[in-house]
């Protein structure tokens, strides 16, 4: 059996297909788009033509691979600029006109399948308390659990209105970030979380999305797409400051050119750096974990059906 999901992210589609072998479920393919889908949705409450018709074709080209692989069920799901966007319905009502029908995910369920997609891994399986970070084009996502007898039970779980894109069309806009914008940024992230963990509470922290796997293939000098060997990895505090430090005052083209950069993630991979740092300080990580997967593999293994409980802050 072949299942497909599409993530309609606000910075990037992201395909994944996997086959169930009687077991456990494996990776078919898995391919990323970088379309911009929300570039300047925070600021205009729209969805701009450009990323729209990005987007489009981009979700035309996956379902159609999607079909060619033979799976037996398709879905794509849109997260927060779709949420957002006073344009959505058109957005949908277009990929609806040509057959490729996508549905806005909920904050909850985006933070919930995002801890699904780690609670279910079992390279964290040894783990009693983790702490998932998940940032986006337009929102980051955290939630916080520990194992009991019957699961794992949630303690803190919040979708923040605040990801890569957002910040790049406010308080980080151009390609180029001074000292002082960066501190400002900074101040600004630490204020919207709020909060600041007692020690030991975050456990392990676990970092999704295309910041933690781009960090560590530019460290690891990777050409190509290797997620075995980004699955699992490690980045200290420390790494993940300097790499805001040295990326935050280049051009685009000048962090574009970084080997093991991922194309089109050169407007954004400095900021969503920013945004991991300042999670990592608020819960009190000397690091973090990296997860090649995400709410998608969730969606498609599991459904809707989380299986951890606990309040969404």
């Amino acid at each position: 059996m072949r299942k497909a999901v599409i993530d309609v992210g606000s910075n990037s589609l992201i395909l994944v297909v996997e086959e169930f072998n009687g077991q456990q479920w494996q990776r078919v393919v898995e391919r990323t788009a970088v379309t911009s889908l929300g570039e300047g949705t925070k600021e205009t409450g729209l969805l701009g033509e450009r990323g729209v018709t990005a987007s489009l074709a981009a979700l035309k080209s996956m379902f159609q691979e999607a079909a060619d692989l033979g799976v037996e069920s398709i879905q794509a799901a849109a997260t927060m600029a779709v949420r957002i966007a006073a344009n959505q319905a058109d957005f949908l009502a277009k990929a609806e006109a040509q057959q490729t029908p996508v549905f806005v995910l909920s904050g909850e369920n985006e933070a919930q399948l995002g801890f699904d997609s780690v609670a279910s891994d079992p390279t964290f399986s040894c783990n009693e308390r983790i702490t998932i970070i998940d940032p986006g084009g337009q929102s980051t996502e955290i939630a916080t659990a520990v194992r009991s007898a019957t699961g794992w039970v949630v303690q803190y779980r919040k979708s923040y209105p605040v990801g890569t894109l957002g910040l790049r069309g406010t308080l980080l806009p151009g390609e180029s970030q001074n000292s002082l914008a960066v501190l400002q940024a900074s101040a600004y992230l630490d204020d919207l979380i709020g909060m600041c963990y007692l020690p030991g509470k975050a456990g392990i922290a676990i970092v999704l999305g295309a910041t933690g796997t781009n960090l560590v293939s530019i460290r690891e000098k990777m050409t190509s797409w290797e997620p075995e060997k980004v699955h699992g990895e490690y980045l200290d505090f420390e790494e993940v400051s300097k790499a805001v430090g040295w990326m935050m005052p280049m051009t685009d083209a000048e962090r574009g050119a970084i080997v093991g950069m991922e194309p089109g993630r050169e407007k954004t991979l400095h900021i969503g750096a920013l945004i991991v740092e300042r999670f990592l300080n608020a819960i009190g990580s000397p690091g973090c974990v990296v997860s090649v997967r995400g709410w998608r593999h969730a969606l498609l293994e599991n459904g809707l059906n989380g299986n951890i409980a606990g309040p969404l802050n």
